[in-house]
């Protein structure tokens, strides 16, 4: 019986996804059987075609239009008949023990809902690209260890959040607390899915044994650029509209003030400034709208895993500050 379905969105990723599906499907042979799917999102660029003469072994889903990361994934997820899923990035190269890795991680933790890889820079292995997702009382989300030598994340630890480019999931808990949520289309749906898990009393973790090397903003075409910024700011604001109690806003209100007009001057320098507030804007109207307003269901959530959260979101803020 298949233990994980390894689901891989694609979008135009030709350039990286014969590497990806290479290795992801090349695995130890002492692996627990699993099985991999992709799912196209209306590519034009040949990819779905080479996917299904290259790795037929690989179950293909065409969508006829990009509907975005969280739509593609959910779409995955659905069609997963395993316990648990892994998300992967197409624009990634797993090591031969990554999938192995994973699921013994997360079959370890019966609280687990996720368990994120080891990410390596593509340019340089050396260093750490992801090793886990924080998330501060400035309102900021950031990579665990980004640029710093790998070796130095080489423990397990319990995390805020997976990154959502190369991390295992309990399909269960999908089903209890929703699936990725499609208004965020792309960026922080992993951060918003992590700690919607949190408040429900599930926890998230780092596993360096899986490890995979990762290019980065491929399908977006930089770190930084219009789309991305404007999209990334929107659901800033959407997360802690959907996730914090009113109170719990209020009293966060001057960090999160000063960590937007700390990210408008960046995006000012950027030539985006405009751009970014923008984006902060949508992220308000989203926030408020019926849809938006339908999200913030507090009710189910535990006053203990709240505090729980605000007292980790001021120590992320310090090991922000310290670099660590």
């Amino acid at each position: 019986m298949k233990k994980a379905t390894v689901i891989i969105p694609n979008y135009n990723g030709i350039k990286f996804i014969e590497e990806c599906l290479e290795a992801i499907c090349n695995q130890d042979d002492d692996t627990p059987e699993y099985g991999v799917l992709v799912v196209d999102n209306g590519s034009k660029d040949q990819s779905p075609e080479l996917i299904a003469a290259r790795f037929p072994q690989a179950g293909l889903i065409s969508l006829p239009e990009n509907t975005g990361f969280c739509h593609a994934v959910n779409v995955g997820i659905r069609a997963a008949d395993t316990p648990y899923v892994i998300l992967l990035n197409n624009d990634t190269k797993a090591d031969s023990g990554f999938v192995k890795a994973l699921c013994h991680a997360i079959e370890a933790r019966p609280s687990a809902f996720s368990v994120s890889a080891k990410m390596l820079m593509w340019d340089r292995p050396d260093l750490i690209d992801d090793a886990g997702d924080r998330y501060c009382v400035l309102g900021w989300a950031y990579a665990r260890g980004k640029g710093k030598p790998a070796s130095k994340y080489d423990r397990q630890t319990e995390i805020f959040s997976a990154c959502g480019g190369a991390a295992i999931y309990r399909k269960s808990i999908f089903e209890e607390i929703g699936f990725f949520d499609e208004a965020h289309f792309a960026y922080l749906e992993d951060l918003d899915i992590g700690y919607r898990a949190r408040l429900q009393g599930y926890r998230n973790y780092y596993e360096p044994a899986a490890k995979v090397v990762h290019y980065g903003s491929a399908s977006s075409g930089s770190r930084y650029n219009e789309w991305k910024t404007s999209l990334a700011a929107a659901n800033n604001v959407y997360v802690i509209a959907k996730n914090m109690p009113f109170l719990q806003i209020l009293w966060n209100l001057p960090f999160l003030c000063l960590g937007f007009f700390l990210k408008f001057l960046f995006f000012c320098k950027k030539g985006m400034g405009i751009l970014y507030l923008k984006g902060l804007r949508d992220g308000f109207k989203k926030s408020v709208s019926q849809f938006g307003a339908a999200k913030n269901d507090f009710g189910k959530k535990k006053l203990a895993e709240c505090l729980a959260v605000q007292w980790e979101l001021y120590f992320n803020t310090l090991r922000f500050l310290k670099k660590t």
